[in-house]
């Protein structure tokens, strides 16, 4: 018979839990002077470092703050290429007619699978060293039948939690006939998409898809056992909050141009407003109303919205910093929406806290407090990850 190795990370200055019922009782459950025990892949114990059980391994924090792994619930990462140009236009005040998701579209259509993959594996290494854990990523840069599934299949390689996105735009081919297009995605492209995904998503936007179109896509995801995600309300006011509201998505993704209407059914629903501040940040767009949303009684998740054109970055302690400075959350509830509150817009227990029972994903900071995520922007304070039990960085 074999036992599982435990281990203890002891004298942890602030130990962000995530759970209300310990430490000081806050929606972070903050525990002081903490140890974490870890057996296996799981979280079995927490509690005041001077109480922890004995282990088989110590690891010792230094009096440093240990917080869940980030949970990056909104992410586009099966592309090649990159828009520099498109980028360095907007930010220069230029006009620029490249042809912004068209342009990755045909770069990531003449890519090969290893290189679409290397490029998925690149940019997780890269967040996962910034405290990332946990990460979704969506097709939608093939639009077509077999760019689609491929995608899919190559980010099922990295993730379990995928998302089919052959609604991001109407492909360049059906330009001139949009309906055809739904028609293709609900039928052949999703026939070929679902065995790999998760999720389902449309992009619900005028430009894009329009309700009707909208809700057609995620109902037919729906019928193949996909569950809805909707990228809403983010270049202007429209219906897809409360479409996702209605079909129970399990986020609504942007949110910057809401109503009191869309604020009520956020706070009323189950769907998560899940916000994504390198957008705002990348495009100089209008910010969403974090604080509006929250006394709303909207659960609120942070993501980084990570993709070639207008949210180039994997790094959510940048979003979390954004989040405080300009969309009027907390540190506290910035922290909280990047963990506990992505695992809420994955509809996932078991991740983005630390509690018993919990996977054993946890970030050790190069600073006393998780304030320090927004106090010190920019600055590198991720020192170790734990990922399923084992030490990632």
């Amino acid at each position: 018979m074999t036992t599982t190795a435990t281990t203890a990370i002891t004298h942890i200055a602030n130990l962000v839990t995530n759970d209300p019922s310990l430490g000081d009782g806050t929606p972070l459950g903050l525990i002081r002077d903490a140890a974490v025990v870890i057996e296996g892949d799981h979280v079995v114990w927490t509690g005041e470092s001077g109480r922890a059980p004995a282990t088989d391994n110590a690891v010792d924090a230094g009096g440093r703050a240990v917080i869940p792994g980030f949970v990056d619930s909104h992410s586009h990462l099966v592309f090649a290429g990159d828009r520099t140009a498109e980028f360095n236009a907007r930010m220069s005040g230029r006009p620029y007619s490249a042809g912004g998701i068209r342009t990755t579209v045909a770069a990531t259509r003449a890519a090969s699978d290893e290189e679409l993959s290397a490029n998925v594996a690149r940019y997780l290494a890269e967040a996962l060293r910034q405290g990332t854990t946990t990460f979704e990523t969506k097709s939608g840069y093939g639009l077509t039948v077999e760019d689609e599934a491929r995608s899919l299949r190559i980010a099922a390689r990295h993730t379990d939690e995928v998302t089919f996105l052959g609604a991001h735009i109407v492909s360049p081919e059906h330009a001139d006939d949009p309906s055809a297009y739904v028609d293709l995605v609900t039928g052949p492209m999703l026939d070929a998409c679902a065995p790999y995904a998760r999720w389902i998503d449309v992009f619900c936007e005028r430009g894009a898809f329009d309700e009707d179109q909208a809700r057609t896509v995620l109902t037919a995801g729906l019928a193949r056992g996909l569950h809805p995600r909707v990228h809403a309300n983010q270049l202007g006011h429209g219906p897809g909050v409360r479409l996702a509201v209605e079909l129970d998505a399990a986020s609504a993704d942007h949110c910057t141009h809401l109503d009191d209407a869309d604020l009520d059914a956020l706070g009323q629903g189950r769907t998560v407003a899940t916000l994504l501040p390198g957008a705002e940040f990348s495009t100089r767009a209008a910010w969403p109303d974090a604080r509006r949303l929250l006394g709303a009684g909207a659960t609120v998740a942070l993501s980084t919205d990570c993709n070639p054109g207008s949210s180039f970055t994997s790094s959510m302690p940048f979003c979390i910093a954004l989040a405080v400075r300009d969309m009027g959350m907390t540190p506290d509830e910035a922290v909280w929406s990047a963990t506990a509150g992505g695992a809420a817009a994955l509809r996932r227990s078991d991740i983005g806290r630390i509690t018993p029972g919990a996977r054993a994903d946890l970030v050790i900071l190069d600073a006393p407090s998780h304030v320090h995520l927004a106090y010190r922007p920019g600055v590198p304070l991720v020192g170790a990850v734990w990922r399923g039990g084992r030490r990632a960085v």
